[in-house]
């Protein structure tokens, strides 16, 4: 037997010949609900793909800590402590003006490992 006798075998569909064809209707709701599950996806992978702060921002975002609580954040951001911010940091000297905190952090690069 053949496929197309097996297909010519097979008994007529029991639904009315209307139900077996998409229309206007049928098609305008399969996009209105590929809409909502896409909607959906996208709010489940919004935290996912939510860029994180530059270097920049959370160096500056931490002026209004104290600054021994400055001098730990930027430690924290960079990964280690600039050389210029360590006599600070342990009260060898007092800290430095924000402004020169700054671009002592913004200059310091990561550490190569």
């Amino acid at each position: 037997m053949t496929q197309a006798e097996l297909i010519a075998a097979l008994p007529e569909g029991r639904l009315p010949p209307d139900l077996m064809t998409l229309g206007p209707a049928d098609l305008l709701a399969l996009f209105g609900a590929g809409l909502v599950i896409s909607a959906l996806l996208a709010s489940l992978a919004a935290p996912f793909l939510t860029r994180r702060p530059s270097r920049r921002t959370l160096i500056k975002a931490a002026r209004d800590l104290p600054p021994e609580e400055r001098l730990l954040a930027i430690a924290r951001i960079l990964g280690h402590l600039p050389e210029e911010l360590r006599p600070a940091a342990y009260g060898s000297k007092p800290p430095p003006p924000d402004e020169t905190i700054e671009r002592i952090a913004l200059k310091a690069g990561k550490v190569k490992r």
